[in-house]
């Protein structure tokens, strides 16, 4: 105990920007390491994204607890949330926002309809290799339309299992949430709706870039990407 207060009394400034880094990591900003295509093409395995944990509410430090809102999540924002699942409790995912409370949404093809209106979409390209945990995978590339944003998904044909979903209403104070790669995805379709207390922040852009599959060679068209166009 001795020896940890000496040590404690000559290194307490160091332990302060210790704590307050992890304290504004936890309320201000941070980075998530992206393990999975679950959203290819706009995020890729590799990807390092910087989240603003204040765009839409503060919280307390190391908790969801709420100390005011200033904003919900709006359709097509990429949001960090703790998963509802209980075999996932306590894992923080990265999905975009495609209903809000009060929507109805249903997919027929792949293709949204949001309270009765079809979602804008058009083919951009009908082959593209992207990298997966799988290693190299070929989709199509789809030009979206989602809330303010536009948008690329991806569908896999090879796989094309999850392209229909009935109608469903969101409740309020709830959100439903997708991969980019919809064939590919643990979603809101999957695990529920997201209650938006348990959201953490807004993916804003991806910061930095590694290909776990060469040795972790920078990609650098992708540092500093924004997510929105």
């Amino acid at each position: 105990m001795r020896q940890f207060k000496n040590w404690l009394r000559q290194n307490l400034g160091f332990a302060l920007f210790l704590g307050l880094m992890f304290v504004f990591r936890s309320a201000c900003a941070d980075w998530n390491y992206v393990p999975s295509s679950s959203m290819n093409p706009t995020l890729v395995q590799g990807d390092r994204v910087i989240i603003n944990k204040l765009a839409y509410s503060l919280r307390v430090p190391f908790t969801l607890i709420e100390l005011a809102r200033w904003d919900l999540p709006h359709r097509g924002d990429v949001i960090t949330f703790d998963s509802p699942a209980p075999q996932d409790e306590g894992l923080n995912l990265i999905k975009r926002v495609v209903a809000v409370g009060g929507d109805i949404i249903e997919m027929h093809n792949n293709n949204l309809i949001i309270n009765g209106v079809s979602v804008d979409r058009s083919l951009m390209a009908e082959s593209r290799i992207l990298p997966s945990e799988y290693g190299p995978l070929k989709v199509q590339v789809w030009s979206e339309r989602s809330g303010d944003h536009l948008i690329q998904t991806a569908t896999i044909p090879s796989r094309n299992q999850f392209r229909d979903m009935s109608p469903v209403h969101v409740p309020e104070g709830s959100l439903m949430v997708m991969g980019d790669s919809r064939d590919n995805s643990n979603d809101s379709r999957f695990i529920g709706f997201i209650d938006i207390h348990r959201v953490t922040g807004q993916a804003v852009r991806v910061a930095m870039s590694h290909d776990p599959e060469q040795f972790y060679v920078p990609r650098a068209d992708r540092w500093w990407l924004p997510l929105h166009l």
